[in-house]
């Protein structure tokens, strides 16, 4: 039996035991560590999910602990269990595991996907941040226009109790509230629910799939954090971010998700210089000359543009997309600076807690506020730096109304964002023909 340490951030992890190797008598996973996500370590993967051969759960601890697991549990295998990160640092983990005596595993996507009874979609990322959330948001709206009934899965975001959310269904926005959802939980699931869409989530995602089927004919892999699918995908479409050129082939697994992908969307070329459109479309035509390719325009709406004219603003950004996702700036500060704000005001002296943790850790960051919400805790700290901030205005740019969970007591401005097809063939001909093979396939 070999002893399996397991390298995670409480979402590809749980799902790499799950498949590969929960009751399987040639394993002993000893721990999971946790990184990227904070609040995670220190607690444990609960027995109810782990399974007959854990009746104690697995204990969940600080990646920075690696070698002294791997020396006192005599770990015989690291297994690489997250994503969105650079090359870099996934070789140093590996260096570091191999230098303590441990074996390093990146286990393939063959071994840790399932299959549907249902046409599966997938919509994955390079790297996070690169607007996949509205290209899902548009491939539903495509199917529900073609006559289908998608249901939405999500790539897991367990920061609750685990046992709880080891199935999770949202149809309505009170479902939410109920289930008392994370800020970054919300920016996922409730623009889908707006829309009509059912979204699960959740940590067993066999058990997801086979409860989603029942109610849908398509299912949508809303991928996150550039995670390659869970399932096995009938149509792969993969979003890169001319913004960032070179990140689709530095980084993992997105790069295994450009290679993989049958249609690739090259996003924001509306606001992208016309030299790294080209450079990440030579990127794309060197890793998967086979791929389909398709450019998008990455539309800011902005419903009172002259409340923004020459006010000092404090701009409230999507926080993964800031922080792992290493963006400097979003739809925010492209709103503000289209509308000719006359300063963006840096919150960073006004930060409190958690958040100016986050402003010591992503140096990047300047003129902008990462919406952080992984805790009541750090909601409440989100809300003092925001009061805390001397500004005329704030220019929210989160994907949800960000006034529903936090109290904002300053003027306040919703910004939003959604993706325009630029070329042809559009996503529409890819999903319909799709579904018409599956159609004649069961005829």
């Amino acid at each position: 039996m070999k002893k399996v340490l397991i390298l995670g951030a409480a979402g590809r992890d749980f799902h790499n035991f799950n498949v590969v190797f929960r009751d399987n008598l040639d394993y002993q996973v000893v721990a999971f560590t946790a990184t990227q996500i904070p609040d995670i370590a220190g607690r444990v993967y609960p027995h109810e999910l782990a399974g007959r051969l854990y009746p104690e759960g697995i204990p969940i601890v600080e990646e920075q602990k690696l070698e002294q697991l791997i020396a006192e549990e005599e770990i015989d295998v690291v297994v690489f269990s997250y994503s969105d990160v650079s090359y870099p640092t996934l070789m140093h983990l590996a260096s570091r595991s191999v230098a303590a005596g441990a074996d390093f595993w990146l286990l393939g996507t063959e071994h840790t996907q399932l299959k549907s009874t249902v046409p599966v979609v997938s919509v994955c990322a390079a790297r996070t941040g690169c607007g996949k959330s509205p290209v899902s948001r548009l491939v539903a709206s495509t199917l529900r226009a073609q006559g289908h009934r998608p249901v939405v899965i999500r790539h897991p975001m367990p920061y609750g109790n685990l046992v709880e959310q080891a199935v999770q269904r949202f149809a309505t926005i009170k479902d939410l509230d109920i289930q008392q959802c994370t800020i970054e939980e919300r920016e996922e699931y409730e623009p889908h629910i707006q829309h009509g869409t059912v979204v699960y989530a959740g940590v067993d995602y066999e058990k997801i799939l086979r409860q989603a089927e029942k109610e849908a004919d398509v299912i949508l892999w809303d991928g996150g954090n550039n995670d390659t699918p869970f399932y096995a995908s009938d149509l792969e479409i993969v979003v890169v971010d001319p913004h960032r050129p070179g990140h689709e082939l530095a980084y993992f697994p997105g790069e295994v998700n450009l290679r993989r992908a049958d249609v690739v969307v090259i996003n924001k070329v509306d606001t992208a210089a016309q030299h790294d459109v080209e450079t990440v479309r030579q990127n794309v035509r060197l890793a998967n000359p086979k791929a389909e390719v398709i450019e998008m325009a990455c539309r800011v709406s902005v419903p009172a543009p002259e409340q923004i004219k020459g006010k000092r603003v404090l701009v409230v950004e999507d926080g993964p997309t800031l922080t792992h996702g290493e963006m400097p700036y979003g739809a925010g500060v492209v709103a503000a600076r289209q509308c000719g704000a006359l300063d963006l005001v840096d919150p960073r002296p006004y930060a409190v807690g958690s958040i100016r943790g986050t402003y010591e850790r992503y140096g990047h960051l300047t003129s902008l506020l990462p919406a952080m919400g992984y805790s009541a805790m750090q909601r409440h700290e989100l809300e003092e730096t925001i009061h805390s901030t001397p500004c005329d205005l704030v220019v929210v740019a989160t994907p949800i109304d960000l006034a529903r969970v936090v109290k904002i007591d300053k003027p306040a401005l919703r910004v939003t964002y959604e993706v325009e097809e630029l070329t042809k063939p559009r996503l529409a001909d890819r999903l319909a023909n799709l579904t018409h093979r599956h159609e004649h396939a069961l005829v």
